[in-house]
């Protein structure tokens, strides 16, 4: 079975994902469905969306199993290993 790493990126932002944190609330998928989706694997894709309502979102995220930084350049990505 693959492990699935749990941070993604976009090139603005980092969101990672904490599973053995998470409540199953949906409320990133209910506020959010075009990048956080329930029904595939990648479940998060950061193009469904602009970086400023990810960040909107991850922040409403009731169990803290999201969270997101910004990327502060864009060569700071190429070294990230997702």
């Amino acid at each position: 079975m693959e492990a699935y790493k749990n941070v993604y990126s976009n090139g603005e932002v980092i969101v990672t994902y904490e599973p053995s944190r998470c409540i199953h609330a949906e409320a990133c998928a209910k506020g959010l469905s075009s990048v956080f989706k329930t029904s595939v694997i990648p479940w998060i894709d950061l193009d469904g969306a602009s970086s400023k309502k990810i960040i909107a979102q991850v922040k409403k995220c009731p169990s803290g199993a999201l969270s997101c930084t910004k990327v502060k350049s864009r060569s700071f990505v190429k070294d990230i290993v997702i």
